[in-house]
């Protein structure tokens, strides 16, 4: 299948996905859920939904019951908006990417407080380097 198709279903399964979640999805336990991409098979029989998701351990592995459970419901929905002989199977999967760019910008900015000298230090460094440039 060409992947321009490929890229044009997985866009439309996003935002039926995104939209379910956000707006219909009744259940409790699925809460602060943010749908970053979407993978589909080359014969649109399964797609796989990344999702990210806030909260505890216990409250994301709460919220991935909960969208497995929805799975189907999501299904019904991304049957009515797609034209296509299949409909894809849901399968949601969680996504940590978001969570490791989070830690990785902290670790930074971390290291980079540590390695560059405080507003005095550097004052002081910069006044004696110029007094050796004089003296030789």
């Amino acid at each position: 299948m060409k992947a321009h198709r490929l890229a044009r279903v997985a866009e439309v399964v996003r935002e039926v996905a995104s939209e379910t979640v956000l707006f219909e999805v009744r259940d409790p336990r699925v809460k602060n859920v943010t749908v970053t991409r979407t993978e589909v098979s080359g014969d649109l029989q399964h797609a796989k939904v990344y999702v990210s998701l806030m909260g505890s351990p216990r409250e994301q592995e709460l919220c991935m019951h909960g969208l497995q459970h929805a799975a189907g419901f999501v299904q019904s929905k991304l049957a009515d908006r797609l034209k296509t002989r299949f409909t894809p199977v849901i399968k949601f999967v969680l996504d940590e990417g978001v969570k490791k760019s989070i830690e990785m910008t902290r670790i930074l900015n971390e290291e980079r407080a540590q390695s560059t000298p405080a507003p005095e230090e550097a004052g002081s460094a910069d006044g004696s380097a110029e007094e050796e440039l004089e003296d030789g």
